[in-house]
This record gives structure tokens, sequence and C-alpha cells, in this order.
């Protein structure tokens, strides 16, 4: 009997193992479901009251993604803080700052996870205010997709199209105009194809290509993450569906490798490995890749993580690249693929938008953060403002708070650029104030500025260059001599090239014929200049003057003797 009951409680034991088995196999199930899904970020975004946070909230809210004290945290404050009577306050959930609910605006973005069946999104809610615009730009700047409300009974204003050129500007070109409050107008099919075609128009100036234009109720939920049956004459999908729909640019491989060295990653002597995110591409152990601003090349010979080495890795892993050559290679180098050659470049051509109270001042010098680089910068052009409501290009002036201009550009020092249009995480920066480590602007790259390399008037070519011409032959080097005495004086390098050496030299496969003539002075022209590229002054007593493409000084040796050395030498 005691056996029976043995076999029976063995057998209980078995089948509850059985169901924690199953159960964690369920559990691990979803979670590799949930892992698998695809990621979504987006933002809300137009002028002051249009509802988005009320929207944010209704999603979450209909999404199911609230807990029941959450709920009952809602109710309660929705009561005390609420503007919908005793109905539920949905922007509550999303407005968390005292002054937000004391105001009944956004300030601060607002940041929210929700999931569906097929998705996975975080959403930025950000204020409508334009004292807050620097705000959205934050909050826009890693968003694959924008929402912009609009309330049907304003329709297009002012920071509207603020925003939505902010967002162009961003590189998002996955936009939804939502037409928000639409019960507040009957579900007026007339008046939401009204503000469409309004911003169709203002699209059309700004340069966006397309958006999806969906009416939608935040308060009452139409065609939030359903479809409405108050609105049967519109035929697209909900809010919410197409948010699932969305295809995400994150998800292709096929740009070119880069990867911003954020630190070299050395636990013990040996091993070294370049620590960063991938901002582009794909790598495999064996490509080939080329350091910037070093331009040295090896092959990548492991991919390390964490969980172990990969043998392929793209766009958006966080990743350790090991070489099998010893490179010069640190914090702020960008790695990229050896077929894909990289621009280094001391000026830049970009559009800023101006963050700070304080305008900006031409000339004078702030710190830009591109990536992982900082380098010290400033601005030596404003080149035009933009009016976001018309979207003319006014004159150039320092820009003020909220303005959006575009500028040139000078660096100290020449780093690896790209444009924004094929690298958002590459191509956008910020300026920062170097006294007080303010944020200033956010800026994108419009275009790489290749210049020839500059020196200063007193140091080029010109400078010196002298070309002692007139007089005798002895007459030129007595003036030289005293020349180079007057120069190692000052402490500056010099050379004389003077007829008889070069005549020994380089001219000694030449005659007198007037093309050997012409190639002499030629190559003494050649010379001088490189010397003097060098950095020497270069003395040259050999009866050739400059001409165009090798410039310097011509000086006659009576003219000289009349005015002293002094009078000329640098």
């Amino acid at each position: 009997m005691a056996s029976a009951a043995q076999a029976a409680a063995a057998e209980a034991a078995h089948q509850m193992l059985s169901v924690a088995e199953a159960a964690r196999q369920e559990v691990d199930a979803y979670l590799d479901a949930a892992q698998r899904k695809s990621l979504l970020r987006f933002i809300t975004c137009g002028s002051v009251d249009d509802g988005k946070s009320t929207l944010i909230g209704r999603l979450l809210y209909d999404s199911k993604m609230l807990f029941e004290d959450q709920l009952a945290a809602l109710a309660s404050d929705s009561l005390k803080s609420g503007t919908q009577g005793e109905e539920l306050d949905f922007a509550l959930l999303v407005d968390g700052l005292g002054a937000e609910r004391e105001q009944g605006i956004t300030i601060d973005v607002a940041y929210r996870f929700f999931a569906t069946d097929k998705r996975k999104f975080i959403v930025a809610d950000t204020p409508g205010h334009e004292q807050y615009t620097r705000n959205m730009v934050t909050g826009a700047s890693t968003a694959d997709a924008a929402v912009i409300l609009i309330d049907a009974r304003k329709g297009v204003l002012t920071q509207t199209r603020r925003h939505s050129y902010l967002v162009k500007l961003l590189g998002i070109r996955n936009i939804v105009l939502a037409v928000n409050k639409i019960d507040l107008v009957d579900y007026s099919q007339a008046r939401f194809d009204e503000i469409v075609d309004q911003y169709r128009t203002f699209a059309d100036e700004a340069g966006i290509e397309a958006f999806t234009a969906i009416p939608v109720s935040g308060l009452k939920g139409d065609n939030v993450t359903a479809r409405s049956e108050a609105m049967s004459w519109y035929g697209g999908s909900a809010l919410l569906e197409h948010l699932e729909a969305i295809p995400i640019a994150a998800d292709l491989v096929t740009a070119p490798f880069r990867l911003d060295v954020q630190w070299v990653n050395r636990p013990h002597a040996g091993f070294r490995g370049y620590a960063g995110r991938i901002a582009g591409g794909s790598i495999r152990p064996g490509d080939l890749i080329t350091v910037y601003p070093s331009r040295q090349s090896s092959r990548v010979q492991r991919i390390v993580t964490f969980d172990g080495d990969l043998d392929i890795a793209v766009e958006g892993q966080s990743v350790t690249l090991t070489l099998e050559d010893e490179l010069d290679c640190s914090r702020g180098n960008i790695i990229v693929a050896s077929t894909e050659p990289q621009p280094v470049v001391d000026s830049l051509a970009a559009t800023l938008v101006w963050m700070s109270e304080e305008a900006l001042v031409p000339g004078r010098s702030y710190w830009l953060k591109m990536g992982t680089q900082t380098v010290a910068a400033h601005i030596e052009k404003v080149d035009h403002v933009v009016d976001v409501n018309s979207l003319e290009k006014g004159p150039g002036r320092p820009l003020a708070l909220n303005d959006i201009g575009a500028v040139a550009i000078r660096l100290d020092r020449r780093i690896p650029a790209i444009i924004y249009a094929e690298s958002r995480r590459l191509g956008g920066f910020i300026l920062i104030d170097k006294v007080s480590h303010e944020t200033l602007a956010a800026g994108m790259v419009d275009a790489i500025v290749q210049r020839a390399e500059k020196r200063p008037v007193a140091d080029d070519e010109e400078g010196r260059i002298l070309w002692l011409t007139g007089a005798s032959h002895a007459e030129q080097l007595a003036l030289a001599a005293a020349t180079q005495q007057k120069l190692d004086a000052l402490g500056h390098s010099n050379f004389l090239l003077d007829e008889e050496t070069l005549r020994g030299g380089i001219g000694s496969d030449l005659g007198e014929a007037p093309g050997d003539r012409a190639e002499y002075a030629r190559r003494v022209r050649e010379i001088a200049r490189l010397m003097s590229r060098a950095g020497v002054h270069v003395l040259v007593a050999a009866d050739i003057a400059p001409d165009e493409a090798h410039p310097g000084r011509s000086i006659s040796a009576d003219d000289i003797g009349q005015k002293g050395a002094d009078e000329w030498v640098i």
C-alpha cells in the first residue's frame, strides 16, 4: 500500500515537473520571440496642444501596456490634475514633471516603451512650444519615424512647419501626418482633406517626398489602434497598424562599413582591440580595413563580443575588432572598408539648429563633437538663415535661439568626415561652449569642403623666395651673403641657389640654346618652390625671374643697394 502511495506521489511529482518544464519552455519561447521582434523608434511632434501626449497615452492604454497600479494612479491623477473631467487624462501617462502637469504642456522629452505582437516601440513625446524646439531635436536625432500631429480645428501652424522641416533635415523619411481631434470637427472628411492639401503644399516646398495622413482622435481612440466606425470614408490603416508596417532602415546593411572607435580595449598585454558601434555596413574576419585619419591599413583578425567571437557583424552592433597589424588607432578614429576611401578635411559646410539663448559668435572657438571625435572649431560664415514659414533663405547673420542656418565651419585639424545623408550617426554633430560646456547647436554635415592647404602670407612661397636680378653676379652674391646673415640672425632657415652651383648641377646637361635656357629656368623655379614649401627661405642669384606658376619677389640688386637689406628681409 505504501508502494502505491509512493508511486502516486512520484507520478504527481513527474507531472508537476512536466508542467513546470512546459511553462519554462513557453516562457523561453516568448522571450525569444520578443527578442527577435524589430524595434521602431518614433517621435510625436507638432504645435502646442495638438494632443501628442494624449495620443501616446492612448497607445499605451489600448496596447495593454499598463499595470493595474498604473491604471489606478492614472485614475487618481486624472481627478486631481486632469483636464477631462471625470474621464481618464491619458496625457498624464507621459507628462511626469510637476511643471508639465501644472501648465498642461510638455517641456522635456518623455520616452516610453510598448510592444505589440508584431513589433517593439520606443516613442519620444517631444514638446510643442517653440521655446523647447531644442528638446524636439534631441528626441528626433535617433528616430526612425515621426508622427506629426495637427489639431483638426487649427490646421497647419508655424511650429508644425518648424518641426516638419527639422524632421526632414534630420533625415527621417517615414512621416505620418496625424490629423488629431477629428472628433471635434464632427469627423469631417472635408476638413481632413483641406488640412492634408494645406500640408502637402508645404511638404513639396520643404522637400518632404512623402507622408501618410491618418485622421485620429487620441482622446476617443478613433483610428489609433483600430479602425474607427465613425469615419467610414477613411480607407487607410489605423495609426498602430501603420507603425507596425514601417520598414526600418537600420535593417539594411548595404552601406559601406564604418566604425567610430570608442576606446582601445587592452585587458592585458597580449590583447589590443578597437571597440565601437558599427555605424554602417558589415564586417568579417579577413576583411581589409583602413584607419582614418592615419590612412593605415590592415585586416580584421577577430570580431570579439561578450558572448564570443562573431563570423560577421552588422550595423548597430557594438563589437571589438582586433587587427593583424599594430596600427596608430585611438578614440575618435574611424575604421572603414578599404574599398571606400574616406575624405579627411578641416572644413565643413553644414546646417545648424541653434539651441542656446546665447547667440552664435562667428570666429569664436567652440568644441565640435562628431561621433567619438572632439575638435576645436569656429564658424567662418553664416551663408543664410531659413525662414520656416516661407522656407526662404534670408541673409546670413549670427544665429539666435531656434534659428536654422547654413554655415561654413573651419576645424583646428583635419578629421575624417561624412555627410549626414550618408550616415546620420557619423554625419551629425553638436557644438559645445568651451567654458560652460553647454550644448549650443545641433548640426548636419551637408558637404565636405576640400581646400588647398593654406599658409600665412609670411610663410608662403611669395614670402620665402627672393629672385636677385640686375647688377653683376658678384654683386648678387655679395647682397645674398648680407641677406643670409640677416636671416640667420632672425632664426630663419635659408639657402642660396647661385648660377655656378646650378649650372654645375641640375643644368650640367643643358646648353645655351633657347630651349635649354627655358628648361634650366623651369628646373630652378621648381627647386625654389619645393624648398620654400619646406619652410626654407630661398635666394636665387641666377638671373631668373619668377612666373605666374612660381611666385616670389623679383628684386633688383641696384634697388637693394640703395634701400638696404633691412627693408625687405623677412
